[in-house]
């Protein structure tokens, strides 16, 4: 799977900067793209998930390790 260039790596990354970080990237991006973004489990994990679905986007989980998970985001069209 070939995750550049919509791959952000946001491990050890503190929230509430890891969610702005993804609405970021998410803006440089189509609504017809996706962004891989690499967690750190718990907080982290559960605050970006919550606020891009909030706002649109669908997150699945592609992989997941001991103390990290990838998100595949991509826009839901309604």
């Amino acid at each position: 799977m070939t995750l550049a260039p919509n791959f952000i790596d946001l491990k050890s990354v503190p929230c509430p900067l890891n969610v702005v970080k993804c609405k970021l990237a998410l803006e440089k991006l189509s609504n017809e793209d996706i962004l891989f973004v690499d967690l750190d489990k718990g907080e982290p994990e559960i605050m970006v998930k919550k606020t891009l679905e909030n706002i649109g986007y669908k997150v699945n989980i592609v992989k997941s390790e001991k103390d990290w998970i990838r998100f595949k985001v991509k826009y839901e069209y309604s």
